[in-house]
C-alpha cells in the first residue's frame, strides 16, 4: 500500500473544464509524491477543529505553496500593500494541519507558504515583502552539513526554483535554518528533536523534481518517513 499523503487543496477561481470555482493541487506536486511511492490525497480545507481526526487516517502531510498568510497570524499589526490571495479559511486549515502534524509526529513536508505557516505556528514572524523578491528566480543554496536536508538530497549544493515574495524573519521556537540564499534568506528549516520527520523548504522542489534527483529525493524521503515500517 502506498502511504497516504494529505495535501491541503488550494482554492481557485476556476480551472480548465470546470464551470465553477475549484479546489486544486499542483500536478507537479502530486506527481512528485507519486513518483516517491506515495498516494497524494488532496484534502478539502474546511473544519480546522476536526483536523486531528481527519489526519489520523493519513500517513504523512504536505503543506504546499499558495497565497499569503494573513499577517495577524504572526503578530503583525499592519498588512503590506503587496499581500495577495489571503484567505482566512485556507489559513485556518493550514495552521491546524501544521500544528497537529508537529505535535503528533506526523511526517510533514512544508513547501514555500507551507514553511511560512509552520514558522507562524511555532511563534515565528515573516518579512511581508522581500526587496528584491524571489519570484521567477533560480539560485543556489548550500545545505548545512549533517542536516536532514543534506542527508536527503546527498548534495553539497542545490539549484532551486523559487517563487515567493515573503520569507522567514524570526524563526519559531524549536526551528533551525539549515540552508540560506546568497542574500541571507532562509531557504530550509528543520526541527531538531521534534517528535516526527519534518522538513520545510522555501523553494518549489516540485518544479524540477522530474529531472533533478536531489529535488525528487525530498518527496521520496517524506513518503519513506510515512511508511508504517518507519516506526511512527
Amino acid at each position: 500500500m502506498r502511504p497516504l499523503i494529505a495535501v491541503p487543496a488550494r482554492f481557485s477561481a476556476g480551472a480548465t473544464a470546470l464551470r465553477y470555482a475549484a479546489e486544486v493541487t499542483a500536478r507537479a506536486l502530486a506527481e512528485a509524491v507519486w513518483r516517491g511511492g506515495g498516494e497524494p490525497f488532496p484534502m478539502h480545507p474546511a473544519a480546522p477543529d476536526g483536523v486531528a481526526g481527519r489526519l489520523a487516517r493519513c500517513d504523512g502531510a504536505l503543506l504546499p505553496g499558495g497565497g499569503d498568510l494573513h499577517p495577524r497570524h504572526y503578530g503583525a499589526a499592519t498588512a503590506h500593500e503587496t499581500l495577495y490571495d489571503v484567505d482566512e479559511a485556507q489559513d485556518a486549515f493550514d495552521l491546524a494541519v501544521a500544528a497537529y502534524a508537529l505535535e503528533a509526529g506526523l511526517p510533514l513536508l512544508a513547501v514555500c507558504r507551507g514553511l511560512q505557516v509552520v514558522n507562524a505556528v511555532r511563534g515565528g514572524t515573516l518579512h511581508q515583502h522581500l526587496a528584491p523578491d524571489h519570484r521567477h528566480v533560480v539560485h543556489e543554496v548550500v545545505p548545512e552539513a549533517g542536516t536532514l536536508l543534506a542527508k536527503v538530497t546527498d548534495a553539497d549544493a542545490l539549484r532551486v526554483s523559487c517563487y515567493h515574495h515573503q520569507g522567514v524573519a524570526v524563526l519559531g521556537e524549536g526551528l533551525a535554518a539549515t540552508a540560506r540564499a546568497g542574500d541571507g534568506t532562509v531557504e530550509a528549516v528543520e526541527a531538531p528533536g521534534a517528535a516526527g520527520w519534518f522538513l520545510g523548504v522555501q523553494w518549489h522542489p516540485e518544479d524540477t523534481a522530474a529531472v533533478d534527483p536531489a529535488q525528487q529525493a525530498i518527496f521520496t524521503a517524506l513518503v519513506d518517513a510515512a511508511r508504517p515500517s518507519a516506526g511512527r
